[in-house]
């Protein structure tokens, strides 16, 4: 198989933009292609990670690409989709596209702007199982039956639901494109307030990540295109696992899906979870971050809260989470999600990250989810 690396980065902050898709998209594909020194005719194929139902009134998005460079023009381009993991089903299927020898360079792009949907929950609603889940008019209402029926079994997990808060506001507020660059301590997230109302079952404010728009850009570069000096981000492994989407044929208290994506995944690199320096998480809700400490392995099923009180995922512990701040602060623009943890992963590993950057480190993982833990995607990057 033919190492993938990730040579160039676009990113836009996470905000409500005034700007069109087309001009998201545009913005991140010129600074990716800029960043890894690459004209655009020497682009092989292009992968798009949108989710849209609904979203946006426009729906076929996929040659909006082609917008960035004329030179783009008849280059394939695919639009990926799965849930909430539509950025990194674009970027596993780039990846894929080079290890086969079908492609050299792959530029992938993940976009969103949810700002201009009138019903942003129902368009999210429609990523659950709508023959018995039809009762949620949002994914904060799924989740939140969720956090109900784990704290029903392992107790109530409020203090934990807040810490992760705090920490992932924590590392936002040194993140410059997150969208909520704002502290918010222990107490605040731990207590319903005027300005932290519940939202959903066990879930207030504080536990929701925002509605957002933005977009964010990679381009992948098989190794022998790779110069010799240049600082890169290298895939180890990709894995992908794909649950049923009923919540009622699962257990909805832990996340198999999540737990073989990430078991694929560490086999196939041959590391153990503690090898890694650091992980990008899929934080949509404080809830779904707490039960995948339990599906990455990091502590048994049930007992997640104690990664937060022991101190481990915070930015000085064994195995920091979310130092971007997660989506719960960075923000959380479906398709450009996945595109995104994947950037900011580079950033670390070739020590780019500015404030948010850790010491030394060499392995960083991803975990992206579509759905309640139905579409799954882990990626191990290593720093080249």
């Amino acid at each position: 198989m033919k190492n993938v690396h990730i040579t160039g980065i676009g990113h836009s902050p996470f905000r409500k933009h005034q700007a069109s898709i087309e001009a998201l998209i545009t913005s991140v594909v010129h600074e990716a292609l800029a960043d890894a020194n690459v004209a655009a005719g020497d682009v092989d194929e292009i992968y798009l990670g949108h989710f849209n139902a609904g979203l946006s009134a426009q729906g076929f998005v996929s040659s909006l690409v082609l917008q960035a460079d004329s030179a783009l023009r008849f280059k394939p381009v695919h639009r990926l989709e799965n849930a909430c993991a539509s950025g990194s089903a674009a970027v596993h299927a780039g990846v894929r596209a080079i290890q086969s020898g079908q492609a050299k360079q792959v530029l992938v792009v993940g976009v969103e702007k949810m700002s201009e949907c009138a019903d942003v929950g129902g368009a999210l609603a429609r990523a659950s199982y709508l023959p018995e889940e039809s009762q949620f008019d949002s994914f904060a209402g799924v989740f939140g039956h969720i956090a109900e029926q784990y704290f029903q079994r392992f107790g109530n997990q409020q203090d934990a639901l807040a810490m992760i808060a705090e920490k992932n506001h924590r590392n936002g507020f040194d993140n410059p494109y997150a969208q909520l660059r704002k502290h918010f301590d222990f107490d605040f997230c731990r207590q319903v307030s005027a300005k932290n109302p519940v939202v959903a079952g066990k879930l207030k404010r504080t536990d929701c990540s925002p509605i957002s728009d933005g977009a964010a850009a990679l381009l992948l570069t098989s190794e022998e295109l790779v110069a010799p000096d240049k600082l890169t981000a290298k895939f180890t492994t990709i894995a992908q696992a794909n649950d049923f989407m009923p919540m009622s044929r699962r257990d909805i208290a832990r996340l198999e899906g999540c737990e073989v994506a990430w078991k694929k995944a560490l086999q196939a690199s041959k590391l153990t979870l503690l090898d890694l320096d650091f992980v990008e998480t899929h934080d949509c809700f404080t809830i779904a971050e707490l039960m995948q400490y339990e599906a990455m392995g990091l502590t048994a099923l049930g007992e997640g809260a104690k990664a937060l009180t022991e101190g481990w995922t915070y930015a000085d512990g064994c195995l920091p989470i979310n130092l971007s701040g997660g989506l719960k602060s960075k923000g959380h623009p479906i398709g450009a999600t996945g595109v995104s943890m994947h950037a900011l992963t580079a950033m670390q590993l070739t020590g780019r990250a500015k404030s948010m950057q850790l010491a030394d480190c060499h392995y960083g993982g991803v975990f992206n989810m579509g759905g309640t833990g139905v579409a799954n995607y882990v990626s191990i990057l290593a720093a080249n």
